[in-house]
């Protein structure tokens, strides 16, 4: 029983990174590039209570090196700390920046949605390209310029961009690398990229949308009550035949998305229930990766007390239950270095999935109540 229970322990570690290795290359490399011809592009930036952040993402946009016609819309989404006030006083030096307020919220719709409508409303007639992007995101000046020759060139409907990730506090530490591998685990991106399917993988964080395409799919009005406004977008285009791809930006485009507990947790439970497929899916492989994160412990431990008391089938078993649990942890190790912390948070992830299924659970719970709460609203 313990060798049956050690090799199946290591063919499913085996399994989950033969999984993560194949899907290395499911996103193709955002490379600095130039387009020719540069076609127009505004960047529309929807910001609620973004006074901390709002400076340093707007002055990284401003730097942008782009040939074309270039403009920044900052939807003000009834802030009330002086995210506006930041605003002006930058858009007072530099015309290619403006603000708009957010109109009233229309009932069953979410803020950033209805932001982001307003802010396409804002953008002048004839506008080729519309880019949306968080006002925690910083771009380094041949992002916008690279995002548009990529998505000429791939002839693309829609490019949404994956940041690197910059993290300070303990909780992101903890929480976010667990949180990305169990959706590379989960998902299968080499299927859900290719145009036959439906499905579609996008943040928020960065869109680059062709201008005609938005507008023939319904923009983000068509998709007003959804919590995940970006993926459910992309879908949308997915199933209306636009091509849809997400890259990797992380050579120029970098985040900060949480400071702490205090923003981590609602800001990951408020759609976690929805990234992870729906409450059924959700908790089961939050369970999973609960289970499998302390076997890395458990089952090496079981092994070795049952050949202390001389059961030679637990002596043999060793040796695999080491070798899986050994490869799960080099895997977290590395993940740290990649994430640019310190390693030894790659011995921590038990306890980050343990956690994150705290997290799932909420998360779950909450959409069940229709109470999901995300900077000062309540969505259903």
């Amino acid at each position: 029983m313990y060798l049956i229970l050690s090799l199946f322990w290591l063919a499913v570690v085996a399994y989950l990174l033969a999984r993560a290795f194949r899907q290395r290359g499911a996103l193709g490399r955002l490379s600095r590039a130039f387009p020719e011809n540069a076609p127009s592009v505004f960047v529309i930036v929807p910001a609620r209570n973004e006074g901390h952040n709002i400076l340093p993402c707007l002055k990284s946009l401003l730097s942008q090196r782009y040939e074309g016609r270039f403009g920044v819309v900052v939807v003000d989404d009834d802030s009330a700390d002086d995210t506006a006030a930041k605003v002006r006083s930058l858009a007072a030096a530099d015309n290619r920046l403006s603000l708009i307020r957010a109109p009233a919220l229309p009932p069953g719709w979410v803020g950033k949605v209805n932001a982001c409508c307003a802010g396409v409303a804002a953008v002048p007639a004839g506008v080729e390209w519309l880019c949306f992007m968080d006002a925690d995101m910083r771009a380094d000046p041949p992002l916008i310029a690279s995002a548009v020759a990529a998505a000429v060139r791939e002839k693309l409907d829609f490019l949404t961009l994956a940041p690197r990730h910059e993290l300070g506090s303990f909780a992101e530490r903890l929480m976010l690398p667990c949180g990305l591998y169990l959706l590379g685990f989960s998902q299968d991106l080499n299927q859900i990229q290719s145009k036959d399917c439906d499905d579609a993988v996008a943040t928020g964080q960065f869109m680059l949308l062709r201008r005609e395409a938005y507008d023939a799919a319904g923009g983000h009005a068509a998709v007003s009550g959804a919590i995940s406004e970006d993926v459910e977008l992309a879908r949308l285009f997915k199933r209306q035949g636009y091509h849809v791809i997400m890259m990797d930006g992380s050579a120029l485009l970098s985040t900060r998305m949480y400071t702490g507990w205090r923003t981590l947790w609602p800001g990951i439970a408020k759609n976690l229930s929805d990234m992870l497929g729906g409450p059924a899916r959700t908790i089961l492989k939050a369970a999973l990766a609960l289970v499998l994160a302390w076997a890395v412990l458990v089952i090496p431990v079981i092994d070795i007390t049952a050949c202390a008391n001389n059961s030679h089938d637990a002596c043999v078993a060793v040796a695999p239950a080491l070798l899986g649990s050994a490869a799960a942890v080099a895997l977290h190790v590395f993940g740290a270095a990649h994430f640019g912390i310190p390693t030894w948070y790659g011995l921590l992830f038990p306890v980050g999935y343990g956690a994150g299924a705290v997290l799932a659970l909420d998360s779950v719970w909450s959409k069940w109540l229709g109470r999901r709460r995300w900077k000062g609203r309540i969505y259903k």
